[in-house]
């Protein structure tokens, strides 16, 4: 895969690919590929395998023509789609989800850090009844109705006590500068790309979880496959011992080694099972789907080239401050760095114009009003007991611990791309040089099946050369599957992983796959 940089969110921003199928094609006739026999053409080959004739010689040469294993089963299906399981991964994730909402959350901070340098505009009424025992309470000097008073009408609640009053208020208020409030509109903003990155993060995350989980399943898919054709093939030669034996030409050292091998490899097909069952569970979590790996087949493994040219490591390092975890580090120090403005912002004073209109009716002339009224304030801080100095000296370590952290998630980075650089080019390695060891054991599987043919070796040893290969092939898919696995998780290490690694990833594995 060759190097590549890229822009913009980690894997949203780019389109996802459309389900990929693959139809593998493999056949093989029984003659060749005995362990890939069906259950009633293998028993009954089985069963035919010793009339040949009745000699130890004819015997044990029905049981060294056993075919080498094969890389799979004869009939391939097709792949489940890697990138359309991370699609529904993407909208199944319940913990990615409420990142999502976390993000959406953090960015209505923007408007409500904004609102508090925009006018401020407030309305209120209210009705107010009052009983009152005063000067003009009862006072016959005040009573309207004593024509010695002359008082008229105007009086007639206060000497009764009893007002009731109707009031409304409009109130704007503008602030003309305030320091603190313009400095947290940047801390809020700041915040909000905090929070996108995070989701970058789960993004990321959950990619490399799906491919894990999927490389997983298909490992273990191939491996049962190759084991199943094992167990196929020493169970023949279970038969082919027992009968040998009990004709009397054969070896109960060879029944007896050809029995445990038989037992061994069902114990490791359990094993497979289970472990394909975890990797289908684990991707049954994270999409809401169950996927397939009903095919087994693999291809020609000796002409798997892996692409090896990666570049210079200095050339991956430089790229290292794209990487998703070390972008939100340095975010969280922006806001940790916004957060120390805001709280200095204490020290500065605020001026604030104010505007207000009031409106009062009642049943008392006198108490009626019409009140406008426009002031500039200015409030100076002068003392607050120390709150705002210790207030900014917090704001300043918690910058330094944001910028340790920052410093922290760049050297993982660099670290992960060394290491992730060093297992790629040990895996590359690794697959030629299993693929030579597997030419190898397979010549040396013809020659002890001819050894035995001619009675220079036992059927122990062509079980040891038997079991050696397919447990390099199974060896070797592994490695494969670790390659695919550093090649990805390097991709992430410098933030270039989207979906087009995904599908360069299911393209191999078509090729592995046959």
């Amino acid at each position: 895969m060759a190097t590549r940089k890229t822009t913009g969110t980690l894997l949203l921003a780019l389109p996802l690919c459309g389900q990929l199928a693959w139809a593998q094609t493999a056949s093989a006739d029984w003659t060749d590929r005995l362990p890939a026999l069906d259950s009633t053409t293998d028993a009954a080959a089985a069963d035919a395998a010793p009339s040949a004739g009745m000699t130890g010689t004819a015997a044990d040469g029905t049981a060294a023509q056993v075919a080498e294993p094969p890389d799979g089963a004869s009939a391939a299906e097709p792949l489940p789609s890697l990138p359309a399981l991370f699609k529904a991964a993407l909208d199944n994730d319940a913990k990615l989800a409420s990142q999502r909402y976390e993000a959406e959350a953090s960015q209505q901070n923007v408007p409500m850090a904004e609102a508090g340098l925009k006018p401020q505009v407030k309305a209120s009424a209210g009705y107010i009844y009052q009983q009152s025992d005063n000067y003009y309470t009862n006072n016959p000097a005040y009573n309207p109705d004593n024509e010695l008073s002359r008082v008229g009408s105007d009086y007639e609640a206060r000497y009764q006590g009893t007002t009731r009053d109707q009031t409304w208020r409009l109130q704007l208020s503008q602030p003309l500068f305030s320091l603190e409030r313009w400095r947290k509109v940047g801390k809020a903003e700041a915040q909000s790309a905090a929070a996108e990155l995070k989701v970058a993060v789960g993004e990321r995350d959950l990619a490399l979880n799906v491919a894990k989980s999927y490389l997983d399943a298909f490992l273990a898919s191939r491996k049962l496959g190759l084991l199943d054709a094992k167990r196929k093939s020493l169970e023949l030669q279970v038969k082919q011992a027992q009968r040998a034996y009990d004709l009397g030409v054969g070896d109960r050292i060879n029944l007896l080694e050809a029995r445990s091998r038989l037992d061994q490899a069902v114990s490791d097909t359990l094993q497979a099972e289970n472990e394909l069952d975890n990797a289908l569970s684990a991707l049954e979590r994270l999409t809401g789907r169950l996927p397939r790996f009903d095919g087994s087949a693999l291809g020609d493994l000796a002409t798997v080239d892996l692409p090896s040219d990666w570049g210079t490591a200095d050339d991956w390092l430089s790229r290292t401050a794209d990487n998703v975890e070390v972008k939100l580090g340095k975010q969280q120090q922006k806001v940790a760095e916004a957060e120390t403005g805001v709280r200095a912002a204490g020290h500065y004073p605020e001026l604030n114009l104010n505007l207000s209109y009031s409106d009062r009716s009642s049943n008392d002339p006198f108490r009626e009003s019409r009140d406008a009224s426009a002031s500039v304030q200015l409030d100076v801080p002068i003392y607050q007991g120390g709150y705002t100095s210790a207030s900014v000296r917090q704001g300043e370590l918690s910058a330094r611990a944001s910028h340790a952290s920052y410093t922290n998630a760049l050297k993982l980075a660099r670290q992960e791309v060394r290491t992730r650089l060093r297992s790629l080019d040990g895996d590359v390695r690794q697959v030629k040089a299993l693929q030579r060891s597997i030419e190898s054991s397979r010549l040396f599987l013809q020659a002890a099946q001819k050894g035995q043919q001619l009675g220079l070796r036992d059927l122990v040893d062509v079980l040891d050369a038997r079991a050696k290969l397919y447990d390099q092939r199974i060896q070797l898919v592994e490695v494969i599957r670790q390659y695919l696995l550093d090649q990805l998780n390097l991709q992430a290490a410098v933030g270039a992983l989207d979906t087009r690694d995904l599908v360069d990833t299911m393209t191999l594995l078509q090729r592995v796959s046959g």
